[in-house]
C-alpha cells in the first residue's frame, strides 16, 4: 500500500514537473516578444533622431509604449521565470527522494529461449 502512495506522488509531481517546464517555455516566449518590443521602439527612435523617418507624434507614443511596455513585462517575467525554475528543481528533487525511497527488487537473469 505504502508503495502505491509513493507512486500516485511520483505521478503526480511528474505532472507537476511537466506543467512547469511548460510554463517556463512560455516565460521564453514571452521574453523574446519583450525583446522584440523593446528593439523595435528603440529602432524607431534611431530612425527618427537620424531623420531616416520622418518625427510623428502617434508613432512617438507607439514606440514609447513599446520600449517601456517590453522592459516592464520582461522584467515581470524574468522573476516569474526564476521562481519557476526554483519550483521546477524543488519537485524534481522530491521526486527523485520518491524514487530513490521505492524498494526496487533485484530480477534474476533467465535464459532467453530463442
Amino acid at each position: 500500500m505504502a508503495e502505491e502512495d509513493l507512486r500516485d506522488q511520483i505521478e503526480q509531481l511528474e505532472g507537476r514537473i511537466e506543467a512547469l517546464n511548460d510554463s517556463i517555455t512560455r516565460c521564453r516566449k514571452i521574453a523574446v516578444g519583450s525583446k522584440i518590443a523593446i528593439a523595435g521602439g528603440a529602432l524607431w527612435f534611431a530612425l527618427v533622431l537620424f531623420w531616416v523617418l520622418p518625427f510623428d507624434a502617434t508613432a512617438f507614443i507607439a514606440a514609447l509604449t513599446a520600449v517601456l511596455g517590453g522592459v516592464v513585462l520582461l522584467g515581470s517575467n524574468a522573476t516569474t521565470w526564476a521562481q519557476t525554475e526554483a519550483e521546477l528543481h524543488a519537485a524534481e528533487t522530491m521526486r527523485d527522494e520518491l524514487i530513490g525511497s521505492i524498494d526496487l527488487r533485484i530480477v534474476s537473469q533467465r535464459p532467453t529461449i530463442h
